[in-house]
């Protein structure tokens, strides 16, 4: 079964991307990084058909190049620079980066090994293409759209109900059920709601006039542990640091759980409180983080009202509107909501990442606020990053 391109474009990624990316560009091209495929389903296997689509998606992604209203588009936002535009009028994906294998039991591995500049890009990319190639190989794709077009005509009818009341962003791009079903699910939810502020996505915000979104991930944060001087237990500081250099007032919302979110608010100081818009969750209870993010606020005389709190774990609907509904009259409020937007059908959705692993030769790892979502290949690394960041909470508090 052969499918046509799935990536079509280098806008079809997240916007945090560009803006990691240019942070990497201006200040660290040194570093090299290894990134690796998981799928946290039990029993999902990939057929040796489905390797060979992947791989043949891959070769066809390396050919793409950034078209001339592409750069354009990426230098009309207002924080991303001209030299790095033209940066990327000579980048392109380079096929050698990335290896796709596939063990006799079905396990998919997928490793991009290079400059971090580089193979950092590839991220978005490969999820979007082992995604698509999964649901389209494995299933009646037909009876899938069927099921996802009744549920978005659903969730639509619902927004213009006022059963749901809160602005959101679609933040889909990762594990989308396709290209095509993407751009609808994007396109229906910006001109019949009023509630879409956005999309992460940069080519459908191109496509449909809105606004792009997205900060940073924990691979930014992460990428700081590579660096030899930087003690592990002050990434956060470092990081915020490179990134209000960058952007000088332009720094969105900050993403406070690559190493436990009380480590990060001993960093979130006075200047990058009044520096960040707000903060996004992404793990732990968001009750009893968001409350933790008002406490800071005040405690630096902060009014919360004036800061945004952005959730975007795991969530749907429902969770959304539980969310506002608790929070609205004491912040501001948004979500950036994925797979229940790009790919919610009658079949379970692959919970599929691609993550860094190794800066320079040196191991990295997410802690996050939710044990299992902690991702590294070197355990003793792992429980050696646990005890510096438990060693300056205790010194520190």
């Amino acid at each position: 079964m052969k499918l046509e391109p799935i990536v079509v474009s280098l806008l079809d990624t997240d916007l945090y991307k560009f803006n990691m990316d240019q942070v990497i560009f201006h200040k660290h091209t040194d570093l090299c990084g290894q990134y690796y495929f998981k799928c946290r389903n039990a029993n999902i296997v990939f057929t040796p058909e489905m390797a060979a689509e992947i791989n043949a998606q891959v070769d066809h992604l390396c050919s793409l190049r950034f078209r001339k209203e592409e750069l354009d588009y990426l230098r009309s936002i207002r924080f991303i620079k001209n030299d790095y535009v033209e940066f990327l009028r000579l980048w392109h994906p380079i096929r050698d980066y990335v290896t796709v294998t596939l063990s006799p039991e079905g396990e998919l591995s997928v490793v991009v090994d290079g400059p971090l500049f580089s193979a950092m890009q590839f991220e978005i990319y490969l999820l979007e293409i082992i995604n698509e190639v999964y649901f389209r190989m494995a299933y009646d794709y037909d009876a899938l759209l069927e099921s996802a077009e009744a549920r978005l005509t659903q969730k639509i009818a619902d927004f213009n109900s006022g059963k749901y009341t809160f602005q959101f962003a679609e933040f889909g791009c990762r594990r989308r059920l396709s290209r095509a079903w993407e751009d609808v699910v994007v396109r229906r939810l910006a001109q019949e709601t009023k509630n879409c502020v956005g999309t992460s996505n940069v080519y459908l915000a191109m496509k449909y006039h809105l606004t792009p979104i997205g900060t940073y991930a924990h691979e930014f944060v992460q990428m700081y542990q590579g660096i030899d001087s930087i003690p592990l237990a002050y990434t956060n500081h470092y990081a915020m640091k490179d990134w209000y250099d960058e952007y000088q007032g332009d720094n969105g919302t900050a993403l406070t759980d690559t190493i436990t979110t009380d480590l990060f608010l001993m960093d979130f100081n006075r200047s990058m409180v009044n520096n960040y818009s707000g903060v996004r969750h992404d793990s732990g209870d968001p009750y009893e983080w968001g409350e933790k993010i008002i406490a800071h606020y005040k405690k630096y005389g902060v009014d919360p009202k004036t800061k945004l709190l952005l959730f975007s774990d795991s969530l749907d609907f429902d969770r959304a509107q539980k969310l506002y509904d608790y929070f609205c009259d004491k912040t501001k409020v948004s979500f950036g909501i994925g797979t229940f937007c790009s790919n919610d059908t009658c079949a379970e959705a692959l919970n599929i990442v691609i993550k860094l692993q190794y800066v320079n030769g040196r191991p990295v790892a997410k802690l996050s606020d939710a044990p299992g979502k902690a991702m590294c290949r070197d355990a003793d690394y792992l429980e050696y990053l646990k005890r510096s960041v438990d060693f300056r909470l205790q010194r520190e508090k």
